[in-house]
């Protein structure tokens, strides 16, 4: 079985060595940790998962493998930690309940129960009173009802009040694939950090101090400037029309870059980039600003970041009057290799399913704009980004 399991886990693309594998079968060889499916699975996952991105996939072969070890038959383990019921008895059980388990004994009598059940029982129970089974009212079993029941073998809870769930557990999805959340992107944004110690001594030098003490021969206070990430980051975003559907993602990457990077600074335009862009959307119409002020505003160590969809018309890109808002005297395109030409460290991240690109012209006109450096907004898109840009 163990064997199988490697085998699957490498078949599912995950980066495990037999090295590791070796060492999980040394930590089961010395017993250090109860044979039990939820123990034995914190190990391997500590063992041979090495980087949270693979944790979804790991949980859905670990599931594949093991799925027989959580339901009534050879191989399942009797022993169901008592602590794990008194712990859920808060929250699952009502008084009255409470009382009717006091009634028959309390949890160690149920446990004992339990573990009579599993030697006696020698084949599929159902609808009966006693034993591990479906659809009755046996304390034991699944799609049945007890109060003071544990669940065994159930995709899910009927009525609420099994003490303790025996089924498939469900971890957060966090492949590669998958969009973003704002502590991952968060995650993926520190790969962009450059730290330095800059401006005025409030922090103290705890190192400095004692070795100007023991060299001093009386208290030396050493101070240092606090430690600051100085990537300066400029992020223009593309909003309104088809990004429309793309607001709850770019808020979240919004939310983790501000607090990501001090020096920040935030622009937005639609569709393409041209002479100008515009702070407050509420304002856009009065209050722009000019692209060129922008450009000469902010130098080129600044890290540039277009967040868009690039779902356009070319026309929009490669044409002068081709913007759908305005009258543009220079394409697009213009103003794309402007930015390009002057900011060395720039990436394009597009929230649109990396399979779609090649059906939208639009895509790869501003792909080959930004020198084939769009990424997919995705955990793994984003973590190419970040590498891009502090190359």
């Amino acid at each position: 079985m163990f064997m199988r399991f490697f085998s699957e886990l490498r078949q599912a693309k995950l980066p495990v060595t037999l090295k590791e594998y070796l060492v999980l079968m040394e930590a089961l060889d010395k017993d250090v940790i109860d044979r039990k499916v939820e123990d034995f699975y914190y190990l391997s996952r500590s063992t041979l998962v090495k980087d949270e991105k693979n944790l979804d996939k790991f949980d859905r072969v670990f599931g594949h493998v093991f799925k027989g070890l959580e339901t009534v038959g050879e191989g399942v383990t009797s022993e169901i930690p008592a602590e794990w019921l008194k712990a859920l008895t808060e929250k699952f059980l009502t008084d009255e309940e409470k009382a009717q388990i006091e009634a028959m004994g309390g949890f160690e009598k149920l446990m004992e129960m339990l573990q009579e059940r599993l030697k006696e029982q020698k084949k599929r129970h159902e609808g009966g009173s006693k034993m591990i089974g479906t659809g009755g009212t046996s304390p034991f079993g699944a799609n049945g009802y007890n109060p003071e029941g544990v669940r065994i073998g159930q995709d899910k809870g009927r009525h609420g009040k099994a003490v303790k769930v025996w089924d498939k557990r469900e971890y957060k999805n966090l492949d590669d694939s998958v969009e973003l959340g704002t502590r991952n992107i968060k995650v993926a944004l520190r790969r962009l950090r450059k730290f330095a110690r800059e401006g005025a001594p409030d922090e103290l030098d705890l190192d400095g101090t004692i070795k100007g003490t023991s060299r001093k021969g009386y208290l030396d206070i050493v101070m240092r400037p606090e430690r600051r990430n100085k990537i300066k980051v400029l992020i223009f975003f593309d909003i309104g029309g088809s990004m429309d559907s793309h607001i709850k993602l770019c808020e979240e990457l919004f939310s983790a870059a501000r607090t990501e990077f001090k020096n920040l600074e935030f622009f937005y335009f639609h569709n393409c980039l041209y002479e100008s862009v515009w702070k407050d959307n509420r304002r856009r119409h009065t209050e722009k600003l000019n692209t060129w002020d922008v450009l000469h505003k902010y130098p080129h160590d600044y890290k540039v970041i277009f967040v868009g969809d690039a779902t356009m018309s070319p026309y929009e890109i490669t044409y002068p009057g081709g913007s759908v808002e305005h009258w543009n005297d220079e394409p697009g395109a213009i103003w794309m290799d402007r930015v390009v030409d002057i900011y060395e460290s720039a990436v394009w991240l597009n929230p649109t399913p990396e399979r779609h690109w090649d059906y939208t012209q639009s895509i790869g006109v501003m792909k080959q704009l930004m020198n084939e450096r769009m990424y997919p907004l995705t955990i793994e898109g984003l973590d190419k980004a970040m590498r891009e840009l502090v190359r």
